[in-house]
C-alpha cells in the first residue's frame, strides 16, 4: 500500500493561535524581555508576516535574540510551563482529530512551520506527529547563540527545506500519488502550490481568495 504525505502548518493551522508572537509575550510576562521595546516589533512583525512583507532575517535576529541570553535548561524548564499555560489552551480537537486521522491513514506527517524548532518541538510532540521541519535555531557548546543554521522554513524557503528533508529520507515529492498541505497563510502558497491537495485552513483573506479561484477545499479546525 503507498504511503501518502500529510503536510501541516502549525500557527493559526493546527493551533488556534501564534506559537512565536505568544512565546514573546509569554517572556514579556515573565519579567524576562522588556515589555515597550519587545513588544512594539512584536507586534509590527507579527503584521508584516500577515501582510506579506516580513524581513525574515531582521525577524530571526529578534526572535532568536531571548534564546541567546538564557542557558538551554532554563529555557526547556520555562518551555513546559510555556506550553501549560499558553499552547494547550490553543490546540483544537479538531485539529487534534485530523492528525490522528492522517496517522491512522498511515500517511506520513510532518509539521513545517516558519516559527523556530525550539519553540514548536514541543507542540508536534504533543500532536503526536514525530517529524518536524521548524527554522534552525544556531548552537554552540550546546547553548543558543541567536543565529540561525540552514534555510528558514518561510515561504519558498518551506519548499527547499521539505525537498532537502525528503532527499535525506530517499524521497522526492512526486513519489507520493497523494501529498496534502494544511496552511492558513498565503504566504504558505509556494509549497501548496506543489502538493496535489492543498487545504486552505481558517485562511487570511489573501489565502480565500486565492483558494476560491481554484477551487481548493477550506476548512475550520477552531
Amino acid at each position: 500500500m503507498k504511503q501518502n504525505l500529510a503536510l501541516f502548518d502549525l500557527d493559526n493551522t493546527l493551533l488556534a493561535g501564534d506559537s512565536d508572537y505568544n512565546w514573546s509575550l509569554f517572556l514579556i510576562n515573565q519579567g524576562l524581555l522588556d515589555a515597550k521595546a519587545h513588544q512594539e516589533r512584536n507586534e509590527q512583525f507579527y503584521l508584516d508576516y500577515k501582510n506579506g512583507n516580513l524581513d525574515i532575517d531582521k525577524f530571526l535576529e529578534f526572535q532568536l535574540k531571548p534564546l541567546a541570553q538564557h542557558p538551554v535548561k532554563f529555557l526547556d524548564a520555562l518551555h513546559v510551563q510555556f506550553m501549560d499555560q499558553v499552547i494547550r489552551p490553543m490546540m483544537t480537537q479538531k485539529a487534534q482529530a485530523l492528525v490522528d486521522k492522517h496517522k491512522a491513514q498511515g500517511d506520513l506527517c510532518l509539521i513545517i512551520t516558519a516559527t523556530n524548532s525550539f519553540v514548536t518541538r514541543p507542540i508536534a510532540s504533543a500532536y503526536g506527529i514525530k517529524h518536524l521541519i521548524g527554522t534552525d535555531p544556531e548552537m554552540v557548546n550546546g547553548e543558543y547563540t541567536g543565529g540561525v543554521t540552514g534555510v528558514p522554513s518561510f515561504q519558498e524557503g518551506k519548499v527547499t527545506r521539505v525537498n532537502q528533508w525528503l532527499a535525506e529520507r530517499g524521497q522526492k515529492l512526486a513519489d507520493f500519488e497523494v501529498s496534502y498541505f494544511y496552511s492558513d497563510s498565503h504566504n504558505d502558497l509556494p509549497l501548496m502550490k506543489l502538493v496535489t491537495d492543498p487545504v486552505a485552513v481558517d485562511a487570511d483573506d489573501a489565502l480565500t481568495k486565492y483558494a476560491q479561484q481554484q477551487d481548493w477545499p477550506q476548512i475550520s479546525l477552531r
